[in-house]
């Protein structure tokens, strides 16, 4: 494992992330949108969470900026970075499949949504936040740059603290009974053993 190698793999992340994402996309807008939390405050947290997990971390692959901020590569580090990112686009793929065109960017309900409970949902609540903070992670074990490598961490950690419970908000008026059932069975980021 080499620094190159470890950006490389930074890169195809984004690169797979950017490739399961784009067909559900599509398919996703064919389906109107009943209800949504979209304003300054959405578009404020996801600007955040993108600068974080993409715009820092991609100036620094292409520039090494900030310098000041670097530390010694770690091979055995941006190896476990390799396995979790492969983690996350896994879960990713996963979590894109079992919603179908029930996904969405923001924080919408679409015409006949479904909820969801079957896959990866299963156990999980927001299994796609758990594929995020897995991105984060491996940001961090294959960047060795305090700003570029946490800056995934901070930048989606900010977005998931002051969206979650949002999220779970719109569920419960939407689904009502149903999604508190499912809440108490269920993990919000990983599931629940007990």
């Amino acid at each position: 494992m080499t620094p190159t190698i470890a950006k490389t793999v930074f890169v195809l992340l984004a690169v797979g992330w950017y490739l399961i994402r784009v067909p559900f996309a599509r398919k996703s807008r064919r389906t109107s949108v009943a209800r949504n939390a979209r304003g300054a405050r959405e578009t404020l947290l996801l600007s955040i969470s993108f600068s974080g997990l993409g715009l820092v971390p991609f100036v620094y692959v292409a520039t090494g900026f900030p310098k000041f901020a670097a530390y010694s590569f770690n091979p055995f580090q941006a190896s476990v970075g390799v396995v979790v990112a492969l983690a996350a686009l896994a879960m990713f793929r996963l979590t894109h499949k079992a919603l179908g065109r029930n996904w969405s960017v923001t924080l919408e309900v679409r015409e006949n949504h479904k909820l969801v409970t079957e896959g990866v949902y299963r156990r999980v609540r927001h299994p796609m936040y758990t594929a995020f903070w897995l991105w984060a992670i491996a940001q961090a074990l294959l960047l060795p740059n305090l700003v570029a490598g946490l800056s995934g961490l901070i930048g989606f950690g900010t977005l998931y603290l002051f969206r979650v419970a949002e999220e779970e908000r719109l569920m419960i008026e939407t689904f009502g009974e149903p999604y508190r059932a499912y809440m108490t069975r269920t993990g919000r980021l990983i599931p629940r053993f007990l």
